[in-house]
């Protein structure tokens, strides 16, 4: 998980380039912060989609044959 301070940071950066105050060092390292963050909900999500079991109304197992793959794979 992204830290706080880089979570702040970025709002930071965010506001300041919003308001067209932003220097190009800046503009840079909010790049870098946002590829980061980017980077680390995309693993999370990720994880949390491959933990994914989908039940029909019926109580049936209907989740994905590539996801059980992808599940399985996780296993071994």
């Amino acid at each position: 998980m992204l830290e706080k301070e880089k979570l702040q940071r970025i709002n930071t950066l965010a506001a300041k380039k919003k308001t067209g105050s932003i220097e190009k060092n800046e503009l840079e390292e909010l790049k870098g912060l946002r590829g980061e963050y980017l980077k680390n909900f995309r693993s999370s999500f990720r994880a949390q989609v491959e933990n994914t079991k989908v039940i029909d109304p019926e109580g049936n197992d209907v989740t994905p044959e590539k996801l059980k793959r992808i599940q399985e794979d996780k296993k071994q």
